[in-house]
């Protein structure tokens, strides 16, 4: 018997049962039915071996037979069927169905996408500051930001200029706080805002990050009237296509740091302390230590983890 691709599994799978199928919902049908024992190899996580290699295929075949439908959960159909009556009859099913508001993933599920974002785009260092870990707990969602963010010009810099600057006083790197919420819209903005606000003050820049945004006209005024008046940022993530996450309004820059906040910060928070030490370390030595940040993860690895949906 003739081996099959994931891609060819999930053309059978979609053929057979003529509906939109999450990734998940293609590998349980494979097992039901053993076709999970055609496949060549199956991998640790056959769901997300599917889906990458569905997403790719549809992002650089123009010929390619799949289609993506919605978001959250994605699926998957196929183009020739997207006419038939079966179709049309699933899809009328599903508007009159109520529509689930909960998203399959927390917060910190976004953070490798914005982590992704700043490294690639804005060359930045993220690291991850743990709320749990700080002393006082009943108030450190508007002290901590959840990630903190470091610029090292040291490949950038003649070293003579790196030395002059520690000599005076001014070491030469842009902290970034962030603020990441999944989704920003009328009934949370002014919260999220200024949690931003109150969480960045210690920092040059601060940013305001999610991946589901209010479109409307409105609420995009709204967004960029409190952008302009307060010097936040706003960062739209792509959890589908990492490479479209943008800056949609930029932060203003503040000339100094706020050391009396960012003292408070390291007495509160270890991961914040730690993380002071390491930048100390790094422009001492012009060797920037990768390892001791969050890791970059590639951008197949994030799509993977977007559309499986990784709770983790």
């Amino acid at each position: 018997m003739n081996k099959m691709t994931f891609k060819e599994l999930a053309y059978k799978i979609l053929e057979e049962t003529k509906r939109p199928l999450t990734v998940e919902e293609i590998w349980e049908y494979a097992k039901e039915r053993n076709y999970d024992k055609q496949i060549n190899s199956q991998g640790k996580t056959p769901p997300r071996t599917i889906g990458a290699q569905l997403y790719v295929d549809i992002r650089d075949n123009p010929d390619s037979p799949f289609i993506k439908i919605g978001t959250r959960p994605v699926k998957f159909f196929l183009k020739h069927l997207l006419n038939t009556k079966k179709f049309h009859e699933i899809a009328n099913d599903e508007k009159k169905s109520p529509k689930k508001t909960k998203y399959s993933f927390r917060e910190r599920n976004l953070h490798p996408f914005l982590t992704y974002f700043a490294n690639t785009y804005m060359n930045i260092f993220t690291k991850t500051i743990y709320h749990e870990k700080s002393r006082k707990r009943n108030f450190n969602q508007w002290l901590h930001p959840d990630l903190v963010g470091v610029y090292f010009p040291i490949d950038d810099w003649n070293n003579e200029v790196l030395d002059f600057s520690k000599q005076i006083g001014m070491p030469p790197i842009t902290l970034y706080s962030f603020e990441l919420k999944i989704e920003l819209g009328f009934n949370n903005l002014r919260e999220s805002f200024f949690q931003t606000v109150s969480n960045s003050s210690w920092a040059h820049e601060g940013y305001l990050v999610a991946a589901f945004i209010d479109q409307s006209e409105e609420f995009r005024d709204e967004l960029k009237r409190l952008s302009s008046s307060f010097g936040i940022g706003i960062i739209k993530l792509d959890t589908e296509d990492p490479d479209a996450s943008s800056i949609i309004f930029p932060a203003q820059r503040k000339a100094s740091l706020d050391w009396d906040t960012i003292n408070k910060l390291a007495n509160e928070n270890k991961d914040f302390e730690n993380l002071i030490s390491r930048i100390k370390k790094d422009i001492s030595t012009k060797e920037i230590r990768k390892e001791e940040f969050d890791k970059v993860l590639s951008r197949d690895s994030l799509i993977e983890k977007s559309l499986f949906g990784d709770k983790k």
